[in-house]
């Protein structure tokens, strides 16, 4: 284990109502969801909060019980820049060019997807649809994007 990502820990709902992605300028935020909580690194938290995201990271993370450790994928050179996967989580409203807007990838890398998002589940197509209805969750306001790294 390289670091702890520490911060102050947030029930979801409060994480969503602190920050409204749409209404920022510029998507900023220390945010890490670590299941039952939300961690908040611009309240109590530490040096972790300032490794940087890359499509071809250097590091991983693991969730245990709700605490987020930052650990090597390989061996580090001394001077190398510490990544890893931000593989920040959306709504399923969201689309491709939504992520890539909100939330661009610069990392450079040759696997670059373009943005510190997941990419969006593709559906599975459903057999017979009698009538298209409108899902609850499509009415839904747009959630803000949450740290969820890919494990590695």
């Amino acid at each position: 284990m390289i670091i702890e990502y520490v911060g102050e820990r947030l029930a979801p709902a409060v994480a969503e109502a602190r920050y409204d992605d749409e209404a920022m300028k510029r998507h900023h935020t220390f945010l890490f969801d670590a299941g039952k909580v939300v961690i908040d690194a611009t309240k109590e938290g530490n040096e972790s909060r300032f490794i940087n995201h890359s499509c071809q990271p250097s590091c991983y993370v693991e969730i245990k019980k709700s605490r987020v450790y930052i650990h090597a994928k390989r061996n580090i050179r001394q001077g190398e820049e510490l990544a890893y996967d931000y593989w920040y989580t959306t709504d399923e409203s969201y689309t491709d060019a939504d992520r890539r807007r909100l939330y661009p990838c610069r990392c450079g890398t040759p696997k670059c997807r373009g943005t510190l998002a997941a990419p969006q589940k593709k559906k599975k197509a459903k057999k017979a649809v009698a009538a298209k209805r409108p899902s609850a969750k499509s009415a839904r306001a747009k959630r803000p994007a949450t740290k969820r790294a890919k494990a590695a």
